[in-house]
């Protein structure tokens, strides 16, 4: 035990609580997916039909060629999804946060999932208890 760091001993265990969690929020949001029916992110090919599940992680303002464009990230427990808003700068209740269903057609920019103006349906964020 002399060897250790001062601190390293509670930063390791820290990061096994927080890494627990992460897995445990994971676990959560997959299982509540499959449930409403929704498919994996991970799941989905390019140009497919898809509807799915998960928590915006992220919001940002990005306008694309001189379009005004609200992205958000989708995160389902296996992977993320940008989901873009063309035309929107905000939209009521889209934020870091939200859990939403979005449907549209996925597609595969550089190398990323993403979804253009997508159908979606907000969800308690306490739906899955």
């Amino acid at each position: 035990m002399g060897s250790e760091k001062p601190g390293g001993l509670w930063k390791r265990a820290f990061k096994g609580l927080a890494g627990d969690r992460d897995e445990q929020d994971a676990e959560v949001l997959k299982d509540y997916a499959s449930g409403c029916g929704a498919r994996s992110i991970t799941g989905c090919h390019d140009r497919e039909m898809v509807t799915l599940y998960g928590t915006l992680r992220t919001i940002t303002f990005s306008p694309r060629g001189g379009v005004p464009a609200l992205e958000g990230e989708l995160y389902d427990g296996t992977g993320t999804v940008k989901l873009v808003w063309l035309g929107r700068r905000k939209i009521a209740g889209i934020h870091p946060g939200s859990e939403l269903t979005a449907s549209g057609r996925i597609g595969v920019v550089d190398g990323d999932r993403v979804m253009f103006n997508p159908k979606y349906e907000l969800r308690p964020a306490a739906a899955h208890g």
